[in-house]
């Protein structure tokens, strides 16, 4: 790469400062929170990553651990909330719309290549907004590389397995037309539980990271979703994205983590030069914020971004 001499070189958990940010996605205001090594400035300029985490989640989750472990290894890094989650604005509450997240990303990337202290923007996806990220950087040039963690990449194959097949798919979609109506008809959004313990009726029933107040049960987040979400979640692909990347990129997954199948199908249809980290016995939760997941995790998309 050409502007290599330019790239100052990176401090191995080097001191980094926050900065509370705002940029506009299709008119609506996005807040972020922008990590910036200590001594990077417009005369010391450096590669920045925009980083993203997994549905329903907020800047302050796994988003911001992952930027935070960038900054130390010298990168600015990004974390924001998408429209209707978190500080952010939107129409609606908790609405997972894949539409609307990838262009927040393509928008967080052009905010990145705006600031002076920017050499150039990679994209950091973790769990499902892999294949927002993926999809974001397969349609722009935004992007120098990208790096998907944990990620969650379904098909239609993929979906009818995870949601009670056919049948299962076309009730949850049923559900969220009727919530889209109501919402429109009232003003007011269905809105249910994100994460809850096993046996409850969230939409995640499931111990650990999300109902933790030492792991992912954060103030910030409000820990819903809304039903309007389905269809478009349902029918969203994330691996057809792979063919049209241009990009480097890295996989970094376990077999004991979420639908690796579609991590692997995902990368058989990668075209772009590539490379795959698989770790033994690490869970999906592990990588949002245990040592076991988070620290090769950030080794391997450190080493990638640097040689991209």
């Amino acid at each position: 790469m050409t502007a290599d001499n330019a790239i100052a070189t990176p401090t191995q958990n080097a001191a980094y400062t926050t900065e509370r940010v705002t940029f506009q996605s299709n008119g609506e205001m996005i807040v972020g929170t922008l990590y910036v090594p200590e001594g990077v400035n417009a005369s010391n300029t450096v590669k920045a990553v925009v980083v993203t985490g997994a549905w329903t989640t907020i800047k302050e989750q796994m988003p911001a651990l992952y930027a935070q472990r960038l900054a130390e290894n010298g990168m600015v890094a990004l974390a924001f909330d998408f429209r209707t989650w978190g500080e952010s604005a939107g129409s609606t509450r908790s609405l997972e719309n894949s539409e609307m997240k990838i262009a927040d990303i393509e928008a967080a990337g052009r905010y990145l290549l705006s600031r002076r202290e920017v050499l150039e923007v990679h994209g950091l996806g973790i769990c499902a907004s892999s294949g927002y990220m993926a999809t974001a950087a397969e349609r722009t040039d935004i992007f120098t590389s990208l790096a998907l963690v944990a990620p969650w990449l379904h098909n239609a194959e993929i979906v009818d397995a995870v949601y009670g097949g056919e049948e299962g798919v076309a009730g949850l979609i049923a559900t969220g037309r009727e919530a889209m109506t109501s919402e429109r008809a009232t003003g007011e959004p269905q809105l249910i539980t994100a994460a809850g313990p096993s046996g409850s009726d969230a939409l995640m029933a499931i111990e650990g990271y999300y109902i933790d107040p030492d792991r992912g049960l954060v103030p910030e987040w409000e820990n819903t979703f809304n039903l309007a979400s389905w269809e478009g979640w349902l029918t969203f692909d994330g691996v057809r994205a792979a063919e049209g990347i241009t990009e480097p990129t890295l996989v970094v997954h376990s077999d004991a983590a979420a639908i690796p199948d579609g991590a692997r199908a995902f990368y058989d249809q990668l075209r772009a030069p590539k490379a795959q980290v698989w770790l033994d016995n690490v869970t999906q939760f592990d990588f949002y914020d245990q040592p076991k997941g988070v620290d090769p995790a950030i080794e391997a998309v450190t080493a990638h971004f640097l040689r991209s």
